[in-house]
């Protein structure tokens, strides 16, 4: 396993309550990402320093982009869709009281892969569902307490997803109309390592995961072994990316949340240059 401290920079210096969500778009070369309990959509452009700042009705809990131009939102309610000229509409809503959307991905073939949570984190009180481009949306789990990260093998055949509490990173085989079955561990993060939280895989099909509470983001090898740790001065790291034109940065929120004295980083977006190299991400079919 190697070790690497604190070798990271200072993207975007914010106060972000629950900083989350960061994906690399593409077609614009800039990262999205979010501010759950602020409901504040982000972008930077890291070859301008260029930033941009939305916000939206209800908390948002990810934001993807369109293969057609514009946004998908997870929000409380529902998926949401932010046209190129920032029109709204819902593509599927569903509200329940006291929940919402959390932590989503975008599989293979462009379906939506939305997570929910209990704003009190009542145990199985979350689901995670498969919204495809046109709306139809099929529970895929439905007793899942805080769904978090969720991404694909480079080859598309496995999915790894986490549900925070569980402490696991869990693996799926993913047939070829896109389901998923065969859920097993992938790894489990020991007590006093911190929480699971989101994650992304590079193109070695290596998992990177952020952990809560754990002050840094670890990258397990498809077998499940820990093999690199990066070490952050924030204990509440919620997200990772891989992004920049080549994909070799890896980019991180953080949170702030619940934390008497956080540090003056917390809530920031940061990113470790040249942590490795990820894979290109679709764009949602709808």
């Amino acid at each position: 396993m190697t070790a690497v401290g604190t070798a990271f920079e200072v993207a975007v210096h914010e106060e972000a309550s629950l900083g989350e969500g960061p994906t690399w778009d593409p077609a614009t070369n800039r990262l999205l990402w979010l501010d759950i309990l602020n409901s504040r959509i982000h972008t930077y452009d890291p070859a301008t320093g260029r930033r941009t700042l939305r916000r939206t009705d209800q908390h948002v809990g990810a934001v993807k982009p369109r293969a057609g131009g514009g946004l998908v939102l997870n929000l409380r309610d529902g998926i949401g869709l932010l046209d190129p000229d920032g029109t709204f509409r819902w593509l599927h809503r569903e509200p329940v009281p006291g929940r919402r959307g959390n932590d989503a991905a975008v599989a293979p073939d462009g379906s939506l892969w939305a997570g929910t949570m209990r704003y009190d984190e009542a145990r199985g009180g979350g689901t995670l569902s498969r919204i495809t481009g046109d709306g139809t949306a099929e529970t895929v789990l439905d007793d899942v307490t805080v769904s978090n990260g969720t991404g694909w093998s480079p080859d598309g055949r496995l999915m790894y997803y986490v549900d925070t509490p569980t402490r696991r990173i869990d693996v799926f085989d993913v047939a070829g109309d896109g389901r998923v079955a065969n859920r097993r561990p992938l790894a489990t993060v020991e007590d006093g390592a911190g929480f699971p939280d989101g994650l992304c895989v590079d193109a070695e099909g290596c998992v990177w995961v952020a952990l809560w509470d754990g002050g840094g983001v670890r990258r397990y090898t498809p077998s499940g072994d820990l093999d690199r740790v990066i070490t952050l001065p924030v204990p509440r790291v919620t997200a990772c990316a891989f992004g920049g034109p080549d994909l070799t940065d890896l980019y991180l929120t953080t949170a702030r949340v619940g934390l008497p004295a956080p540090h003056p980083l917390a809530g920031s977006l940061l990113v470790v240059p040249g942590a490795g190299r990820g894979v290109a991400q679709p764009a949602f079919a709808g």
